[in-house]
């Protein structure tokens, strides 16, 4: 046989150890395989609860949100107190009343020259007065506050808005991370069977004790994504519960909930209907109502006027006695010099202007917004759509490298784990499209009509 050292007994033994490994990874294959279908998944990364309705849900976690929020409450308090002012304003051209008492030393002269004193002297009036014509300047100053009550109005609804749009963006967040968790849970449990398995085919052969290491590795990495994912959930429902209170309950197939993106020409046109664009406008109307206003300042005014007064004189040595006047007929103010009266009705109206300007602006911002967040969504999902056909196909090359891998030769565990690691982060990619796709529709709603009118 030459030089050839040939042991048979060896041989086989190795023989024996390589057909026990290749049945032990065959069968850990086997058994190591994920709960979920790929085409289950594919279809969303959160399955809905039959019979459940997400929007109902969301809907009632938004009017606890509203009903627990202090700013909404401010709001509202700031809108009844906007609407008490035009009460005001108006009451201006009712009929005004007043009465006075007065009580000291007083005293008399009359044209002749005769005069009458007293140390002590009582003293009442009674005055009624109305105005009847100003100009328009009254009528103009209740236009002005009625612009600024329903700024207020819009304010309080903006707020709201605001409110719904952050529950709905947190509860998105919410079911994107717990869709995270589900997928580095199968990959955790997917990890810990590999390991499970190779401990097995290490203790029949030694020398792939580096296999053993490497799979614990990418375990560790696992649990790491598994531990920091729970961490954000913790955060986010944090936040959630400032808003909603202790009571979280899981809302079902929020991946689907605002998956139709409206047209861009509808969103455009839905921007003069949002609550801000709203708010500047009435702010707008109220700056050019004030500016009328304030022209009309140096009109005359007209007003009639009733005024009755008595006294009663006492402490004098002929005893005591008393005395009446009244007085009643129309009085015509007319403004004859009014200093700064020019300069301060065109500083209203340069105001009225840049209100217009800011109203202008957010507009045409939010305009550009719209069509940013419009092309972002699409975007979105597109990328969602692209995902789920690659998942396929990674699904396809990792069971075909575990199955290679299973032939001892054909593939190292290094291309098992690659795989595996591409698939699953495959998967919280496609998590992520789906829910940027919630989120950022949900906020192209917002910059419109409204997400809280969407939901009602």
């Amino acid at each position: 046989m030459g030089g050839v050292n040939f042991r048979p007994k060896t041989f086989l033994l190795r023989a024996a150890l390589c057909a026990m490994a290749a049945a032990s990874t065959a069968a850990a294959g086997a058994r190591c395989v994920d709960e979920d279908t790929l085409e289950a998944f594919s279809q969303g990364a959160t399955a809905a609860v039959p019979d459940a309705d997400p929007r109902g849900q969301l809907q009632a976690l938004v009017q606890e949100a509203l009903s627990r929020s202090h700013g909404v409450g401010a709001s509202q308090l700031l809108a009844m107190a906007a609407a008490q002012d035009v009460e005001e304003a108006r009451a201006a051209k009712a009929l005004q009343a007043s009465a006075g008492v007065g009580f000291g030393p007083g005293g008399t002269r009359t044209s002749e020259g005769t005069s009458a004193s007293s140390p002590a002297q009582l003293r009442a009036s009674v005055n009624l007065s109305q105005l009847l014509w100003d100009g328009g300047r009254n009528d103009r100053l209740v236009d002005w506050r009625q612009q600024m009550a329903e700024s207020a109005r819009l304010g309080n609804l903006n707020q709201q808005e605001q409110i719904s749009l952050s529950t709905v963006a947190l509860s998105i967040e919410r079911s994107r991370l717990r869709s995270q968790i589900h997928v580095w849970n199968q990959h955790f449990r997917k990890m810990s069977c590999m390991v499970r398995a190779l401990e097995t085919i290490v203790n029949a052969d030694r020398g792939r004790s580096s296999e053993l290491v490497q799979a614990k590795k990418s375990l560790e990495q696992a649990e790491l994504s598994l531990t920091q994912t729970r961490s954000l959930v913790r955060q986010v429902e944090i936040r959630l519960r400032r808003l909603v209170g202790d009571g979280l309950p899981p809302i079902d197939g929020l991946t689907t909930l605002f998956s139709d993106i409206p047209p861009l020409e509808v969103l455009v046109a839905d921007v003069e209907q949002a609550f801000d664009i709203g708010q500047l406008g009435a702010q707008a109307l109220a700056a050019s109502r004030l500016a009328d206003a304030t022209a009309k300042n140096t009109s005359p005014q007209l007003s009639w006027q009733l005024s009755a007064g008595g006294g009663v004189n006492a402490g004098r040595d002929s005893g005591s006695s008393g005395s009446g006047t009244y007085s009643l007929g129309f009085m015509l103010n007319i403004p004859l010099r009014t200093p700064g009266a020019e300069h301060g009705q065109r500083a209203a109206r340069h105001r009225a202007e840049a209100a217009n300007l800011q109203r202008a602006d957010a507009v045409e911002a939010k305009r550009f917004r719209v069509a940013e967040v419009y092309e972002q969504a699409v975007s979105s999902q597109d990328r969602a759509k692209r995902l789920a056909s690659l998942l396929r196909s990674t699904d396809q090359v990792r069971n075909s490298t575990l199955q290679q891998w299973q032939q001892l030769g054909r593939r190292s565990l290094f291309d098992v784990m690659s795989a595996e690691a591409e698939h699953y982060g495959l998967r919280v990619a496609y998590v992520n499209a789906l829910h940027d796709v919630q989120q950022l529709n949900a906020n192209l709603l917002s910059l419109g009509r409204g997400v809280g009118a969407w939901l009602r």
